[in-house]
């Protein structure tokens, strides 16, 4: 154990022209900003050890985008470790797209795209119609020009971090708010849809469980003061989803209201913990949104009107949900603090996983060409966002099927950090909640915090059960690993932090 460094940074993401904005399959182009987009970054450093965690107001964080901020940071002089930096992401849909690259490209040259695919087995005479013009807009920041802005505010927070290294102090704690839950749902026919519609004889469960629990750690300064804090919970960015502003969503509502009672000068760190099968919105009591969801999953046909939340798609639900998470850190730090500590067992552990890509056969294959070729000879007239959220499933087979050629395994990057009786382990996944409760609940360390869409993005990682349902989240097309691979990572993270912890 030694004297702990830490060192924070913030800085500013949101570029200065529209964007297209990610998440969707419908094209959005940004309006207007609702808050800023931000990157904040936390440093620390003892002795030799060194670590620094970045959280970014984006939907993934691509390997294009991993690879040229270490780039940026490779030669930087001051003995930062570009391999010991972690970057996150909150996952809003309501951010930049850019080209986010793949290990698909790494072992198959150029992949193409589910929408690449569609267009190219259009019957002639057909082409695919975007919503709004994001490929040819010289309006918008988009590709290289969003990648190398976004890499260039990256590098230069963590650096800036770095920097900033200052002896403090640092204690863990635990709240609760009720923000995620399972976004799937079970009929009585053994199916499962994500988003799916309650409203039926045929439906049966919410298919997953929720963790309403919220890992905390303040950090304090020199003089004892509340520097920061990072707020781990089990539930993505996704209130505004779909609509056409640039916002951190609920985040930013939080980090507002968190610096209205602490000072404009505190810095909040958040980090999505595993929530693949999560949201902020409520299927049972379900409250009609106020703005158009551009889904074809999501539409209801006159449904029951209910006192609820409100929508969670609206502005209202992620203030609701914002305020949660801005009372529940400030409560917990109000009602008091074990004794920070300034000394601590610190340890950084970077693991290369090798988690088996989740393949399809050749009966899929066919009955997948055979299903697209039917739609698009039956669709009239040109085809559209919708038509590729009704085809994803084929479209992801035969994508799959070029991929698993000459792809054996994920390569998964894991940081696993010991910072006193605490531990951190990271994925690249959009990893199911189940995943991460196994993980948490079989850690020997006192909190386990899980931060998944880090440093890579590898889609959904869903649970057999979910596998078996069914849908989007659980297709083939919605992520690289299965099942099988989301056991091997839960006994590979499990490995790594308990070594850290044993006597």
């Amino acid at each position: 154990m030694g004297k702990l460094l830490f060192g924070w940074a913030e800085i500013s993401i949101t570029p200065d022209k529209k964007i297209s904005l990610a998440g969707q399959f419908a094209e959005r182009i940004s309006e207007y900003v609702e808050k800023p987009l931000t990157a904040t970054a936390l440093a620390i450093q003892s002795g030799n050890e060194q670590a620094v965690l970045c959280s970014a107001d984006i939907v993934s964080v691509g390997y294009s985008l991993v690879d040229a901020v270490r780039e940026r940071l490779k030669e930087n002089g001051k003995g930062l470790d570009p391999g010991k930096v972690t970057i996150s992401a909150i996952h809003t849909h309501t951010g930049p797209n850019y080209p986010r690259g793949g290990q698909q490209l790494k072992y198959a040259g150029k992949t193409m795209s589910p929408k690449g695919i569609l267009s190219e087995m259009l019957p002639p005479g057909k082409k695919y119609v975007e919503k709004v013009n994001v490929s040819d807009n010289k309006d918008i920041m988009a590709g290289q020009e969003m990648l190398d802005f976004l890499a260039d505010r990256i590098s230069e927070v963590i650096l800036n971090a770095w920097d900033n290294r200052r002896e403090g102090s640092f204690v863990n704690a635990f709240g609760r708010a009720a923000v995620g839950m399972c976004r799937r749902v079970t009929y009585n026919d053994g199916s499962a849809q994500m988003w799916g519609d309650t409203n039926t004889a045929t439906f049966e469960a919410v298919e997953g469980g929720s963790d309403t629990g919220i890992e905390l750690m303040y950090f304090f300064g020199e003089n004892k003061e509340l520097v920061g804090v990072i707020a781990n919970l089990a539930c993505p960015a996704q209130c505004v989803q779909h609509r056409m502003f640039i916002s951190p969503d609920f985040w930013g509502e939080a980090k507002m209201l968190l610096r209205k009672r602490f000072g404009e000068k505190l810095y909040l760190l958040p980090l999505c913990s595993a929530a693949g099968d999560q949201c902020p919105v409520d299927l049972v009591r379900w409250v009609e949104p106020e703005s158009d969801v551009n889904d074809p999953n999501m539409k209801r046909t006159d449904p029951p009107k209910r006192k609820a939340d409100p929508s969670m798609f609206d502005i209202a639900g992620m203030k609701k949900a914002g305020k949660r998470v801005a009372n529940e850190i400030t409560e917990v730090y109000e009602e008091g603090l074990d004794e920070p500590i300034s000394d601590a067992e610190f340890k950084h552990v970077v693991c290369n996983f090798k988690l088996p890509l989740r393949r399809t056969t050749l009966t899929e294959i066919k009955a997948a060409e055979k299903a697209i070729k039917e739609y698009l000879n039956e669709k009239e007239g040109d085809v559209d966002y919708n038509d590729a959220a009704n085809l994803q499933v084929y479209l992801g087979i035969l994508r799959r099927a070029k991929i698993q050629e000459v792809m054996e395994v994920v390569d998964t990057e894991a940081h696993i950090i010991r910072l006193g009786n605490t531990a951190f382990a990271t994925n690249p996944f959009e990893l199911f909640l189940d995943y991460g409760n196994q993980i948490k609940a079989r850690s020997l360390a006192e909190q386990t915090f899980i931060a998944q869409l880090t440093n890579g993005a590898e889609g959904y990682l869903p649970t057999e059960k979910a596998e078996k349902g069914g849908h989007y989240s659980a297709f083939i097309s919605s992520g690289q690993v299965g099942h099988a691979g989301g056991e091997l990572l839960v006994r590979e993270t499990l490995k790594e932090i308990n070594d850290l912890f044993k006597k």
